[in-house]
């Protein structure tokens, strides 16, 4: 299927490794012109290399860290007026609410609400004024199965979502869209790290708590970081100009609603 995206710019952030780095590679396979973000050059360089290789077009980078001004300036200059916007980045670990100080709450609603936000307002009245824009933000299953140890990823994420049912159903009428996708367990480092914190919560063995996890899921396996690249790449294509203002998960069917 042709996305219809060739020639557009996308801004990938956390575009370096996992889902964000699978997302890129399709909309670079599609002919859009993609910058991946993030805070490490090494990862950068090499994913940029590999991504380049594997798309057979250029794929650019620039080391930002979007919870900054600073970092959103240079995403920016490194991809000026994007067409596209994938808002990707690390959640914060699982723990004990007991635990959190003011501190805690105030850097994962940096992290997972204001400055996906912040990119937002930087970004969407340019693509309104071009006439196409698609804001894609990786969010999480825990705002519809909030679970008690992501504590500061349910209210974080769950304010994202809340921002985005506003601003979502007033650009679409300028071909502006804005969705959400929620993972549920994927096959990513995120993942790895999300479970080697519940081992040191519970002293139980990776590997158990691992194969725990995936035999839970009615699919009897983890979703691929390729899969998210999919669903993403359509959001993003110019096929989905009728899609906005939604949160789709992609768990196996893990969420056991029927809404």
């Amino acid at each position: 299927m042709d996305l219809g995206i060739s020639g557009r710019r996308a801004l990938v952030s956390g575009g370096s490794r996992g889902m964000g780095r699978a997302v890129a590679e399709v909309l670079a396979r599609d002919g859009a012109k993609v910058t991946i973000a993030a805070r490490t050059r090494a990862t950068l360089e090499l994913a940029a290399a590999e991504l380049s290789a594997a798309s057979g077009a250029p794929v650019d980078f620039v080391v930002a860290d979007l919870m900054t001004d600073e970092g959103r300036q240079a995403a920016l200059a490194a991809c000026p007026e994007p067409d596209i916007l994938i808002n990707n980045g690390d959640g914060e670990p699982p723990g004990d609410y007991r635990d959190y100080s003011r501190a805690d709450w105030i850097r994962a609603l940096d992290r997972m609400m204001l400055s996906p936000i912040e990119m937002m307002r930087l970004t969407v009245d340019g693509m309104i004024a071009r006439g196409f824009g698609r804001v894609v933000n990786i969010v999480s299953r825990s705002v519809k199965t909030p679970q008690l140890e992501m504590a500061l990823s349910n209210g974080a994420r769950s304010g994202l979502v809340g921002f985005v049912a506003g601003l979502s159903r007033q650009t679409v009428k300028h071909n502006v869209t804005i969705n959400n996708i929620l993972p549920g367990i994927i096959a990513s480092d995120a993942q790895r790290h999300h479970v080697h914190s519940l081992v040191e919560m519970t002293g139980r063995p990776f590997d158990d708590i691992w194969a725990e996890r995936a035999g839970q899921n009615p699919a009897g396996r983890y979703g691929e970081p390729s899969e998210v690249g999919a669903l993403a790449g359509f959001l993003c294509s110019a096929q989905a100009g009728f899609i906005t203002g939604q949160s789709i998960l992609i768990d196996g069917g893990q969420y056991p609603g029927t809404y």
